[in-house]
């Protein structure tokens, strides 16, 4: 009996007399998905563009054209005719619609799947790209190849979708200074982050093992600070691989790379990291380092070394002004991240510069913070003030909060949530970023034999799939405060990834479950249907791409 009804659901699903079609499977799973019967033909379509599309949009469209054109093997034709908007209205139209909407949010979009016509709406260049990418994987999975698919079925299924993203900032941090990664293999992540929505890349540049961005009024930097002369091995602090290490961006890479990235709808966030983690700066520059410090040399061995910046000094200071001034050229978008964590303050303790700028700033230890702790408030406070001129935001790590932050700085928490916790409800804005959850280095599995070598030494500590995907941003955080929650942001550090398979084990499929963190509300959340989804739709979107992924257990 079972199989006769199963038998009948197959011939009247064939036959189109099925109320409504199967949901496609969408990743991040969209605001409102409303299913109905029939489907829309794509193969050979005619897509007609709102003329008030901006030209960034129109080239997405045409790129999506030419995809599909070459994929199911009859032409896509592209137009944009005089009254689309008016026909929309009447239900006229025929074909693939692009048209302006000006109250639909900003990254947010509309697509009508109807049988003879479906309406893409937006009202920005983001918003258009995104639905793009739904369309996509409403497709068949070839649609991501190169290689013609004629038998493919060319059709998406009829529906309506309202959908924006949950957060504002969807972002992944990405080491290149542990060890360093092609512009090629950086452009391949920025490519997984835009299929899955992703919109913010930040890009740790500047590390005690080694400085890779090009700066013109510091050669040294690029010249000495962007090679190591070795790299220990696995956990043993006092070994030493032998292999000279490193590599740089030049200015060049980077603003390919960036316009690269806003293609993709991803906006590209540097980090210079002061005023600890600057080794590779003293050793390119060994007068900014406090007294007694020297010898420097970038560091072959991880871990948080006690020689930091002496910026007791004016001179430290013009520096730091100088070449953030130089990155901050390179990157249009509103934020810049000056790290801040993990910054011993010993040496600031003895050394006669640091001291005297204590006295004359008339900074005093309290039950709050110490004298050096405010020292370092002081850095942050004139960077901060400096980059404003410069048209940036500051982005810190939670230790920032320490002593006396000025408004206005942007807290990323990182020390589980509570930085976070505190930094929302004082009123600060805040993207989480908690270790406990979105340390994409962390193993996925807490049999660590059987995951690749990697930083996590306690099974507790391993972050596996379903882990990740639990996570939910606004927990304590108070109602009145939830409001500065801009996002969240995975975390790739590289201490222990050498090679961009291991990058891509390690980023992937959990980038995904943080992707649905970012944009899905949490009553469109089901880790069940996510991961059924990711077996048979999203990981052959990866093989065919030719991503390395970690499986699923089962």
């Amino acid at each position: 009996m079972k199989r006769f009804l199963v038998l009948i659901s197959v011939l009247l699903s064939s036959a189109g007399l099925t109320a409504k079609t199967t949901a496609p499977d969408i990743m991040p799973a969209p605001g409102k998905l409303e299913m109905a019967k029939g489907c829309f033909k794509m193969k050979g379509v005619s897509i007609n563009c709102d003329p008030a599309l901006e030209a960034a949009t129109l080239k997405a469209v045409r790129q999506f054209a030419d995809r599909l054109t070459l994929v199911s093997g009859k032409t896509v034709s592209v137009a944009s005719p005089i009254g689309i908007q008016s026909a929309v209205k009447s239900g006229s139209i025929k074909g693939l619609c692009f048209v302006n909407d000006a109250s639909i949010a900003p990254e947010g979009y509309k697509i009508s799947v109807g049988k003879k016509a479906t309406v893409v709406s937006a009202s920005s260049y983001s918003g258009f790209f995104y639905a793009i990418q739904t369309l996509k994987q409403m497709l068949p999975v070839s649609i991501y190849g190169t290689t013609p698919d004629l038998k493919g079925k060319w059709r998406i299924p009829c529906c309506e979708i309202e959908d924006a993203p949950r957060f504002g900032y969807r972002g992944v941090l990405l080491d290149c200074c542990r060890h360093f990664f092609s512009v090629d293999e950086v452009k391949k992540v920025l490519d997984v982050m835009a299929i899955f929505k992703l919109n913010r890349l930040h890009w740790h540049l500047t590390e005690d093992q080694g400085w890779r961005v090009e700066i013109d009024k510091y050669p040294k930097l690029t010249e000495i600070g962007a090679f190591r002369n070795g790299t220990m091995i696995k956990r043993d602090w006092g070994s030493n691989d032998g292999i000279r290490h490193g590599g740089y961006y030049t200015k060049a890479q980077i603003r390919d790379m960036v316009a690269y990235a806003a293609e993709r709808g991803i906006t590209i966030i540097p980090e210079v990291d002061l005023p600890g983690h600057m080794v590779a700066a003293l050793a390119s520059y060994p007068e900014f380092g406090c007294a007694g410090s020297a010898p420097y040399e970038v560091l072959t061995y991880w871990g948080v070394s006690k020689q930091v910046l002496n910026v007791g000094k004016e001179s430290t200071m013009r520096f730091l002004e100088d070449v953030c001034a130089e990155v901050a050229e390179l990157f249009p978008g509103e934020y810049f991240n000056i790290g801040g964590d993990e910054c011993p303050r010993d040496e600031w303790k003895t050394d006669p510069d640091c001291q005297a700028k204590i006295k004359e700033l008339g900074l005093v230890s309290d039950d709050e913070a110490t004298a050096e702790a405010r020292l370092q408030n002081y850095v942050t406070a004139r960077m901060q003030k400096f980059l404003a001129t410069k048209g940036k935001k500051i982005i810190g790590w939670d230790e920032i909060l320490e002593g006396e932050l000025a408004k206005g700085a942007t807290v990323m928490s990182w020390r589980g949530t509570k930085g976070g916790i505190k930094a929302a409800s004082m009123g600060y804005d805040v993207i989480m970023s908690p270790n406990t959850y979105c340390y994409l280095d962390y193993a996925q599995s807490p049999d660590l034999e059987s995951e690749p070598f990697g930083i996590t030494t306690k099974p507790e500590r391993a972050l596996p799939l379903e882990k990740v995907y639990g996570y939910e941003p606004f927990t304590d955080i108070p109602a009145d405060a939830q409001h500065h929650i801009l996002g969240v942001q995975g975390n790739l550090w590289t201490e222990f990834i050498a090679t961009p398979e291991h990058l891509e084990y390690m980023l992937l499929p959990r980038m995904m479950a943080l992707s649905e963190i970012q944009w899905s509300a949490p009553e469109n959340k089901d880790f069940a249907r996510f991961k059924e989804s990711l077996r048979t739709h999203e990981l052959p979107i990866l093989d065919l791409l030719g991503y390395n992924y970690r499986k699923l257990d089962n």
